[in-house]
């Protein structure tokens, strides 16, 4: 059996190589780099391919692959093919139609379909396409089919970036003066009726999911390190309120040593007078800031939670709350282990790093 130790700088090659293929969603290369580093944290190839659902060829072929041409093997070439109908121009201008949505374009309806795009290149650029081949264009475009989320109309851009100019560079630079960790801090809830999402199914059939139908939740405090690659999280019996969120910061400050920075958001509980007294109290270690109003978008720990409900909840049956309790909390223990994967959430934060210097 074949097996392989990393070298510290490989692993560092290895978890830019990772960061790259987050930032441009490719997911099949963000699986077979994770693959790659369990192997080299000594797991096997059946125990690999089990958890990451391939087939045990393929893994050994990622393997063989990488010891042969190291991280040069990390690419995947475009197939070839007939040339696209589509200039490189029409294809840019396509994309800028598609993205600002189909009512922009002139249509009545506010949601895409394969359709509706294939009208919208035949109007515009007098190309015909099967609306059958159109998703396959849309992908190599850089779109994939997605359920849209509300975004509040408080929202404040210039907040928003005000925050990513001005103070995440301040708080990089008191986190490199104070020798600080930076936490994000959140909570989240999970309901034992489970929670839908999209999968693949039988054209015609849709898919149904089993419900216990009761009106439960697990509730989960959190902090994320994606810098330092940890987290932080403690299960909760009752509800989020001061008192259960001053008691997990209170334990978290046992788990965390030297200075924090806590960047939390405006939930009322978050900034309420006994966690103004708190924080006083534990000033010597604990420096908070808060985030724009309305912005969940900037707390890295939201891309956390979506991580767990979409492993644990979705399309989940959960006739017991324990088998939720349970569910959630090996999701999150399993996660805590993946460094490289907590890092990756840092997202568009990394970009400011060079503030701090």
């Amino acid at each position: 059996m074949v097996r392989i130790t990393l070298t510290g700088d490989t692993r560092k090659a290895l978890a830019q190589r990772l960061r790259q293929a987050y930032a441009a969603h490719a997911t099949r290369l963000t699986r077979r780099i994770h693959a790659l580093l369990w192997l080299g944290d000594g797991k096997s190839v059946d125990e690999v391919s089990e958890y990451f659902d391939l087939g045990e060829q393929t893994v050994r072929d990622w393997l063989h692959a990488f010891i042969l041409r190291g991280i040069a093997s990390l690419h995947y070439c475009s197939p070839t093919g007939r040339p696209p109908k589509l200039t490189e121009s029409q294809q840019k201008t396509l994309r800028g139609l598609v993205a600002a949505g189909p009512e922009a374009a002139g249509y009545e309806s506010a949601c895409w379909s394969s359709a509706m795009v294939a009208d919208l290149i035949k109007l515009r650029f007098q190309v015909d396409y099967n609306p059958r081949y159109v998703s396959h264009l849309l992908r190599a475009l850089g779109f994939s089919f997605q359920k849209a989320r509300f975004t509040t109309d408080h929202l404040n851009d210039g907040e928003a970036i005000l925050w990513l100019e001005e103070t995440w560079p301040e708080i990089l630079r008191l986190a490199q003066a104070k020798q600080a960790v930076i936490l994000f801090g959140d909570e989240a809830s999970f309901a034992q009726w489970g929670s839908l999402s999209y999968t693949w199914a039988p054209m015609g059939i849709q898919p149904t999911v089993k419900t216990s139908g009761i009106r439960k939740a697990y509730r989960v405090f959190g902090l994320l390190d994606c810098f330092g690659g940890k987290l932080y999280h403690r299960g909760l019996d009752g509800k989020f309120n001061s008192e259960s969120y001053a008691e997990f910061l209170g334990w978290a400050l046992t788990q965390a040593a030297g200075q924090i920075i806590l960047i939390q958001d405006n939930a009322p509980y978050h900034t309420s007078g006994k966690l103004q007294t708190f924080f006083t109290d534990h000033s010597d270690r604990l420096t908070v800031y808060q985030l724009p109003p309305y912005s969940p978008d900037l707390n890295a720990i939201e891309k956390l939670w979506k991580k767990v409900k979409k492993e644990a909840t979705h399309l989940h049956y959960f006739p017991q709350f324990a088998d939720l309790v349970s569910k959630v909390d090996t999701t999150l223990a399993k996660l805590a282990k993946l460094s490289d994967e907590l890092t990756a959430l840092a997202g568009e934060y990394r970009e400011w790093l060079p503030a701090a210097a």
